[in-house]
């Protein structure tokens, strides 16, 4: 397997498939899966000619299960220490919900000269939780809800996600994809409890909105309108208005795997911008 070991001693798997001169094109997933569930999208951009990186974030898939270091500055630092590893610049990053975090957490304090665009689909910045200064956000009931399945019955739980609001095949006449919810089973029972029950943490209480502001790349913004898991009025509608230079496109009716139900309508969307 393909590892680079991070400062602390933490061993990650990644993927990096094509020509090592051509532009780079890097994928972060979201919570509780692994860099699979990018396949699709790293054959299709591989066909297009990009060098393709997926990792699978520590704690996830086939990196170390960790106890410690499962927040955003680490998992930030941690994308640094890859980039720099392989040497990578002019590098577009594309993460989706928890991912979609890590690459703007990442993109607001890299080098000069390593991303050339950032597209988050999905994600949760920038802030899940409700709070004061978050009154429309989710309550923290639900995501202590999360923390409770999680110890309760992981299995069980990772199999209602998918099944249910993650791919929108709770919705009336949803195509439901068997292959779908046992790949996102697969993929989260992969991981170490420790480190998912960690990251929900990670993903619903951080604020990004400094990192929001401080990233002068463009931005993408992808977003399913149906998305029961991160609602868009929270994330998505209220993130455009914080980047310099972004730009928010909407799927009526998609939900939060998008990427996964609609491949082709997203990827097009990614080319298009990873191009312009």
């Amino acid at each position: 397997m393909a590892i680079i070991t991070m400062s602390d001693g933490t061993n990650l798997f990644y993927k990096d498939w094509g020509p090592k001169d051509a532009q780079p094109v890097m994928f972060h997933h979201g919570w509780p899966l692994s860099s699979d569930d990018w396949d699709g999208q790293m054959l299709f951009f591989l066909s297009a000619g990009y060098r393709v990186i997926a990792h699978d974030r520590r704690g996830h898939g086939r990196s170390d299960q960790t106890d410690a270091g499962n927040e955003m500055d680490t998992y930030a630092a941690d994308v640094a220490s890859i980039v720099t590893a392989l040497d990578l610049h002019d590098v577009v990053h594309i993460g989706h919900s928890t991912g979609g975090g890590e690459v703007t957490r990442y993109a607001a304090r890299a080098e000069g000269g390593r991303v050339a665009r950032a597209i988050l689909i999905g994600a949760v910045p920038p802030l899940m939780v409700r709070s004061a200064l978050n009154p429309d956000g989710i309550p923290m009931a639900v995501f202590d809800g999360f923390r409770e399945a999680l110890s309760t019955n992981r299995a069980e739980f990772y199999k209602s996600i998918p099944s249910g609001p993650f791919y929108g095949f709770n919705r009336e006449g949803a195509h439901i994809s068997q292959g779908l919810i046992d790949n996102w089973w697969r993929q989260g029972m992969a991981g170490g409890a420790k480190a998912q029950f960690d990251c929900i943490r990670a993903f619903s209480e951080t604020d990004f909105t400094d990192d929001l502001e401080a990233i002068t790349v463009p931005v993408l913004i992808l977003h399913g309108e149906d998305d029961q898991i991160v609602p868009i009025g929270n994330s998505a509608r209220k993130a455009i208005g914080l980047v310099r230079d972004g730009t928010l496109k909407t799927y009526p009716g998609l939900s939060h795997g998008l990427f996964a139900t609609h491949p082709d309508v997203v990827n097009a969307d990614l080319l298009a911008f990873a191009r312009s």
